[in-house]
């Protein structure tokens, strides 16, 4: 027995050597120093704000839709049920560490021609350690973890993506809702001029021609209000089911009209570094290479023995009555290795494989790196641009309504048709609409900049560990 038990503790010590394969190291990535696309218009400021970008927009209906996404949506619940399913995939990873323990017990009754029987009756316990002596089962523990990891970064992307998504979807409706405004006054002094004209032709004393052309007008633009009617109804169909409830829940709530947000520009762009840190799906891909790289080595460890330290003890006997004599005990100790010594290249080819895996998970990382570059840049130049637009078109309207007074004075003189009456309405119509719409535009282009630049990642109500700045090694 004792030469079994030195033995066994000869190979417990020997397996606490380093595993094999290779240790992960975070790659190395060389980045810009600073955007390209920052200019005086997008400011930097403190990067505090972006864990809890949306308070900027100083809206409490949005706030408690956001609050309300974030525990009902289902896409964040599924994501919660992928973690608890990675994690008890690590427990199950660990539990190769540990020795396993089995009862059994038989009863047997045997003969033969003679009519002579015999019984056999027996209970124990039998126990089996595999000792990890080259740390594959240590490789694939680790790999379980930054699979946890992976999953608990891929969660906090969908939670980045779902405070978008609801805050882009409500200033479409705060958008639709000002643009119902603009339209709506518009074709009530439509109306006013419409009515106006056809009393006068009726009288004898107007022009028919203007009564058609008012008419013509005034359906054109109530015509226009369905569109925005449908883009309203979308909006709030939408931000019910991201708060996990059926499409039209939240109509009664929502229809009551607000104004768009107002909020500032400046935020915090900081450098492109920064989104290492920041961006969920980054992280997931850096985790998802140090998985991959564990399994090289959880692969390499199948080229070396296994080894084990079996035993068993019992109970036997050949009457039941006798089982739990002295007598009947048995027992055994000892240890046992197998090796794969001729698999035709196999467990080689597997570590390639593996390795083939790793330099995927290595270019898809890089890849997300220089995706999210380039989603940052798209989103300051959208974000700059459209504060020009803006500035133009406030300038257009402006003019658009002196114009559209200027040609309603002429036409009350005689001075001009009313066609160009007409032409002008239209203008302050399209020029109205159009400055409603970059106001929603330059909030919805903000909201993308904070999405893309990892908004949210750091959200107080976000208690899901590990902590998304720590730095995970192999």
């Amino acid at each position: 027995m004792w030469p079994a038990v030195l033995l066994g503790v000869a190979l417990f010590l020997l397996s606490g050597c380093a595993p094999v394969g290779p240790d992960y190291v975070t790659p190395e990535l060389v980045l810009p120093d600073a955007w390209q696309a920052v200019s005086p218009q997008v400011p930097s400021a403190n990067g505090a704000r972006l864990a809890r970008w949306w308070q900027t927009l100083d809206d409490p209906v949005l706030s408690g839709l956001i609050r309300q996404a974030m525990a009902d949506n289902l896409d964040v619940k599924d994501a919660l049920s992928r973690v608890r399913e990675t994690r008890l995939q690590r427990l199950i990873a660990r539990s190769a560490l540990f020795p396993g323990l089995d009862a059994s017990g038989s009863a047997k009754l045997s003969g033969d021609d003679s009519s002579d029987t015999t019984e056999l009756y027996s209970t124990g316990f039998d126990a089996a350690w595999e000792l990890d002596l080259f740390g594959g089962i240590h490789r694939s523990v680790e790999a379980a973890q930054a699979d946890i990891n992976a999953e608990v970064e891929a969660l906090g992307d969908v939670r980045v993506t779902l405070l978008a998504e609801v805050a882009a979807n409500y200033i479409d409706l705060r958008t639709y809702q000002a643009r119902l405004g603009v339209a709506t006054r518009n074709v009530a002094s439509m109306e006013e001029t419409w009515s106006l004209l056809d009393a006068l032709a009726r009288a004898g004393m107007g022009d028919e021609l203007a009564v058609a052309q008012a008419r013509y007008n005034l359906e054109s633009s109530r015509a226009g209000i369905a569109d925005l009617e449908v883009g309203l109804a979308e909006a709030m169909h939408r931000l019910a089911v991201l708060t996990g409830q059926p499409a039209g829940s939240l109509n009664a709530e929502l229809a009551r009209v607000r104004p768009i947000p107002q909020a500032s520009v400046e935020l915090a762009v900081g450098v492109p570094a920064d989104l290492l840190r920041q961006r969920p799906d980054i992280r997931q891909a850096e985790r998802q290479l140090a998985a991959q790289t564990a399994r090289i080595g959880e692969a390499e460890a199948q080229l070396y023995p296994s080894f084990t330290l079996n035993g068993s003890i019992g109970l036997e006997a050949l009457s039941l009555g006798d089982l739990f004599a002295a007598e009947s005990r048995i027992w055994s100790i000892g240890p046992g290795f197998s090796w794969s010594i001729f698999n035709a290249g196999s467990i080689r080819n597997q570590i390639k494989v593996q390795e083939e895996q790793q330099q995927q998970a290595l270019i898809n990382y890089k890849s997300t790196v220089l995706g999210a570059l380039e989603e940052v840049e798209n989103a300051l130049v959208a974000l700059d641009r459209e504060q020009r637009k803006q500035a133009r078109l406030e300038a257009a309207a402006q003019a658009a309504s002196q114009a559209a007074d200027l040609a309603q004075q002429q036409y009350t003189t005689g001075m001009t048709g009313f066609s160009d009456v007409l032409d002008a309405q239209r203008s302050q119509l399209s020029f109205e609409d159009q400055l409603v719409e970059s106001r929603g535009a330059i909030l919805s282009d903000l909201v993308h900049l904070y999405k893309v630049l990892g908004g949210g990642w750091q959200s107080p109500d976000d208690a899901t560990e590990p902590n998304p700045g720590s730095v995970h090694k192999g």
